[in-house]
Order: C-alpha cells, then structure tokens, then sequence
C-alpha cells in the first residue's frame, strides 16, 4: 500500500520485518476507528493514541512527527497532553499519521499528515493543529484510515477524501481527492470504519458494506480485485458494528456473535488457524461480544460482562497477555470485568475501564503508551490517576 509502505519502511513494517527474520511471531475507529459511535470515545493510530474525556477535552500522546497529536508543535510526547482548550470535543478517530474529531456542533475537524489531501482542507500540507474542514455542522461519526478520511451525516450521507491508490475512497475511481466527494447517492449510512487501504461501513438497515483493498480476498466477494466502490457482505441484515484492519475486517452482529475475514497469518482472524478466510467466519460461540477493534494484525474486544479479550500478533506485548506469544483465538486479558471501551493500534492497544481509568499495553518506543516512558509494556499500566476519562 502506497502511504503505508512508503512512511512505514521508516517505522512500522521495517519493524515487522524485523519481528518477521528474529522472533516466533509473525499494519483507523471503536474504536473501530471512528468517532460519534461511543462514549467515551479513545483511538490509536500507527504510534499515537488520542482520547475525550468525560468533560468534553481531548488529549493526545505518542509519536507526532506529522503533527497529529495537534498540540502545535512536530514533538513526541509520553504523556497525555490536551489539545487545545476546548470542552466541546464529541469523539475521536486516530489515522496511521493523522487525526479526525468531531465537536458536539456536530463540526468536523482534522489535523497531523496531509500526503494526499486527507486533511479535506484542499492542499497536501500537514497541520499540527485542529483545521476544520468545511463550514457543516452535521457530521455524525468519522474514520480515518493510513491516508484517508471517512465520514458520515446526519442526513445519512457517507464522504471520503484522501490516498485512493486500492479504492478505499469508495468514489468508483482510483483518483485521490483533498477535500470531501460523496460516497454514492445512498442516504441511510450509520457507520464507517477504516484502516490502512480498507474500508467498511453499516447502512441503517443492518446490511454491511466493504471496499478498497482485497489482495486477500477480505471483501467477500470471491475475487482478489480491489473493490472501487462499497460491496455487500453476503445478504445478512443483522451486522451491529464492524471494524476495518489492515487486510482483515472483524464485525459483531446484533445477537452478539463476533465474525472475522481475510488477512490471517498472525491468527488475527480468531478461528484457531493462520490460514486466510475470503468470507465472514463465526468466532466461537459466545453471544456476549459488544464492541471490537481492529489494528494492523492484532484486535482488542470486550464482552457485555466487561471482560476484554484481544487474539492476533504480539510481537510487542500488544495482546496485553504479559508475554510475545501470538495467539489465534480470543483469550482474557486478566480477570477483570470493569472494561468499557478499547481501541488497537499499529502494535499497542488503550482502553478505559467503567471507573473512568485509562489503560495501555504494547509498543512504546514513541511514547505511545502514554506513561511516561518509551518503555514497552506487555501488560495493561495504568496511566495517571484520573477517574474522567
């Protein structure tokens, strides 16, 4: 992929292939990489995670040499760090190296890496600060992927703006576009996810929707031809949420069953194998799934029970297990059963527990756990002592 192989040589996949030639284990939310889904709202991106609180502020830490913590400056930081002074933010999406949120006026705004116009402002220059994009006030929910943006209105309207090099704009051609063009006609859009160079979104009447990227065969439609436009999952009417990863896609139905398809050669899929799947495959037979998202082959989930589980690659701690070991079905983390909301990055996962702490496990070199340190941590740390997340 064009943005992801180009940035990521200098950090996430010369990472990975490094995980690939010396270890045993094997690339936006939601979290699923949106925003205006879930309250509280908490993302991570290739190396930063980003966050509101419960009194409207949103924070922002780990790498930022594109600006997309949105702080004004180019600086990694290792600590929570609050993004302007407004109380209005309604939620957040962290892309690989860029940033959408959405305030409670229903605006809609952007910041960080701007390589192919997915800032929507017109240009291809980055921002280290909140740009609105546009003049509208009823955006509904957003997601951004490695260069790209979507987002949907309150009319039901879907948008897309950015890299467009596999299709993932869902515009019908390859071209990039740095400001908004219109999904389709299609008016009955509820939620979008995006990673990387794919794609996914759920229309009000449950039926789900893919595009971008199929090298895997992960749009489910029996070919590996990359998907110009939104393609129908199958002819179900039941999807409930869905989250894009790189190459993946995992989605919960409205009985509670979680499902996942496509890239698997870190068991992030979740059957129990490491081999590919081009149609949606049931995980388990648990009914209790509630929320999920996907990172770059890892993916983090929490059950009505509150417990959060996470399967996949964990090359550096990312499943939270304490250990590197892959693991290619859902497994606990810990015992607790106060989770609320997770989001997974490139190599790290955040999440907030009911009682209103912020959590994070995984990768640290740029800071991106949040703790201070660019130590990496193979368990959940506790970042501060706030109770307002």
């Amino acid at each position: 992929m064009q943005k992801r192989f180009a940035k990521l040589t200098l950090f996430g996949l010369l990472t990975l292939s490094l995980v690939l030639a010396f270890s045993t284990c094997g690339g936006n939310a939601s979290n699923t990489n949106t925003t205006g889904s879930t309250t509280p709202s908490i993302s991570a991106g290739a190396a930063h995670a980003v966050a509101v609180r419960t009194n409207g502020t949103l924070w922002a830490w780990g790498w930022n040499t594109y600006g997309q913590l949105g702080i004004g400056t180019n600086t990694d930081s290792s600590v929570p760090v609050r993004v302007g002074t407004s109380s209005d933010w309604l939620s957040v999406a962290a892309g690989s190296y860029h940033t959408v949120a959405i305030k409670a006026d229903g605006s809609l705004w952007v910041w960080g890496d701007n390589f192919a116009g997915e800032l929507g402002d017109g240009t291809t220059t980055n921002s280290s600060v909140p740009l609105q994009v546009g003049t509208d006030t009823t955006w509904q929910t957003a997601a951004a992927g490695d260069s790209d943006t979507l987002a949907i209105k309150a009319d039901g309207t879907l948008w897309a703006w950015g890299l467009n090099t596999y299709g993932q704009l869902g515009i019908g051609t390859h071209a990039n576009s740095p400001t908004p063009v219109q999904v389709g006609t299609d008016t009955d859009w509820k939620s979008v996810s995006a990673r990387y160079a794919n794609s996914a979104a759920i229309k009000t009447d449950g039926t789900l929707w893919v595009w971008g990227w199929n090298a895997y065969g992960q749009l489910a439609d029996g070919t590996t031809t990359n998907g110009l436009a939104p393609i129908q999952v199958g002819t179900d009417t039941d999807w409930h949420s869905v989250s894009a990863g790189s190459g993946f896609f995992v989605a919960i139905k409205t009985d509670g069953t979680l499902w996942a398809w496509g890239l698997n050669d870190f068991g992030q899929v979740g059957d129990g194998t490491d081999t590919n799947s081009t149609a949606p495959a049931k995980i388990g037979t648990s009914t209790d799934w509630q929320s999920v998202s996907a990172g770059i082959s890892h993916v983090v989930a929490i059950k009505t029970g509150g417990g959060i589980y996470s399967w996949g690659l964990n090359s550096y701690g990312q499943l939270g297990f304490g250990t590197t070991t892959n693991s290619d079905s859902p497994a606990e983390i810990g015992s607790d059963t106060t989770w609320q909301t997770a989001a997974a990055g490139e190599f790290h996962a955040a999440a907030i527990k009911t009682g209103g702490t912020l959590w994070t496990w995984g990768r640290n070199v740029h800071g991106q756990l949040g703790n201070g340190t660019n130590t990496t941590s193979p368990s959940p740390v506790q970042i501060g002592k706030d109770t307002n997340w």
